[in-house]
């Protein structure tokens, strides 16, 4: 066991449970292509890292999928909403022994391994590393201890998200990374690198 963790937060691939607001323009299978392409790059950008590696599942956890067991371990998300659910993934890591512990979703075509070593070193001198998002939530948090209040009282998937999360930070030493651009509408997609035209708009 290592002192590091990473938390990588998925939903199950299925037609229209996922990327609900970019299928509203692109229709839910190529949602889904698209979510699937997201899962690939983020299992891409992480499998390498240094560091325990945890996938946390929405529903149920799939035994034979692109995250291998060789990597990673895998876990179910709690009850609750987002916070709540981060909240315990965190918390049952720290449990285990893990010093720092780094999550991060799977909607970034933006995300790279460097992104995270770098969020791992900030929080060798800092007391929380995030990763703001265009849309004004966050891409990574990283925690040296569990912490509920960040949590609660967010309203999530809105733009009020960072800057609620860093006013419960404001005694603490806190590390900001690059803004980076989450995939949730089609805006989202057509400034990423994505091949749009691989998809079937027509």
């Amino acid at each position: 066991m290592k002192t590091d963790a990473l938390i990588i937060f998925t939903r199950n691939p299925e037609s229209g449970k996922v990327k609900t607001r970019l299928a509203k323009t692109i229709g839910n299978e190529n949602a889904l292509t698209v979510y699937n392409d997201l899962l690939l790059h983020t299992r891409n950008e992480t499998q390498t890292l240094d560091c325990d590696k945890f996938v946390f599942y929405d529903t149920n956890i799939i035994e034979e999928d692109i995250w291998s067991n060789e990597y990673y371990q895998k876990k179910l998300q709690s009850e609750g909403d987002l916070g709540q659910r981060m909240c315990q993934a965190f918390e049952s890591l720290f449990k285990m022994g893990y010093q720092k512990c780094i999550i991060v979703g799977s909607d970034l075509f933006d995300l790279k391994s460097s992104i995270i070593e770098t969020a791992f070193k900030k929080l060798l001198n800092h007391d929380v590393v995030i990763g703001p998002a265009e849309d004004g939530g966050y891409y990574l948090l990283g925690l040296k201890k569990g912490n509920p209040a960040v949590f609660k009282n967010k309203d999530w998937g809105t733009d009020s998200v960072f800057a609620a999360t860093m006013s419960d930070f404001k005694h603490q030493k806190v590390g900001v990374l690059d803004i980076l651009n989450d995939i949730d509408t089609f805006e989202d997609l057509e400034k990423s690198q994505y091949n749009i035209t691989a998809l079937n708009l027509l």
